[in-house]
């Protein structure tokens, strides 16, 4: 492994990733909005998102949603990665009734990309997916993002199509988690229905 490799590697043993409270909403909402700027300089700047507008609702209260933050020793914010109910807002994609979350906002610091940390969030994420007993992660990305398809297809990811979204080339992707099949979480199951 090169010098930089290491150092990359080195970098994300010092980063702690937590779930966002109330009190980190101060500084994470602020960074999300900043990075999606950053990203998508062509959309109106003033327009906010709804699932910013409606952060606390849908990522801290919604009981499928999640919100998670990737801090360095200092306690400077260096990534993020979400999770909220899917809306069924694209009804083209033809997703059946399985428990559905969309992948949403996931930011790394240009420092930190390519050292493991969108990995270590995504994992991390996964690992709530499946407490909560959801069945399957949606994303779309975007090919003008470099790198993004292909860091998706990597964590498991597959397409599921392609095509125009409000006037961006959008790719949708998803991911089937494992099926838990313990007798005790499938009479829960069949006791909530």
């Amino acid at each position: 492994m090169n010098k930089i490799g290491m150092q990359r590697t080195d970098s994300i043993r010092n980063i702690a990733i937590s779930a966002v409270t109330v009190q980190d909403l101060e500084t994470v909402l602020p960074y999300v909005i900043e990075f999606r700027k950053q990203l998508f300089p062509m959309l109106d700047p003033q327009k906010v998102p709804s699932d910013l507008l409606n952060f606390k609702q849908l990522y801290l209260d919604e009981k499928d949603g999640t919100f998670l933050q990737a801090r360095d020793k200092s306690g400077k914010l260096v990534g993020v990665i979400g999770m909220l109910t899917y809306d069924y807002r694209f009804p083209h994609l033809d997703l059946d009734a399985r428990k559905t979350v969309e992948v949403a906002r996931l930011f790394v610091d240009p420092d930190y990309r390519r050292s493991g940390l969108g990995t270590a969030l995504f994992r991390q994420l996964t690992k709530v997916a499946k407490e909560k007993a959801v069945e399957r992660l949606y994303l779309h990305t975007h090919p003008f993002l470099d790198g993004a398809y292909e860091f998706w297809l990597k964590q498991g990811f597959y397409l599921k199509e392609c095509c125009d979204e409000s006037g961006f080339p959008t790719i949708h992707m998803e991911q089937v988690l494992e099926q838990r099949t313990d007798q005790k979480y499938l009479v829960e199951q069949e006791l909530t229905k």
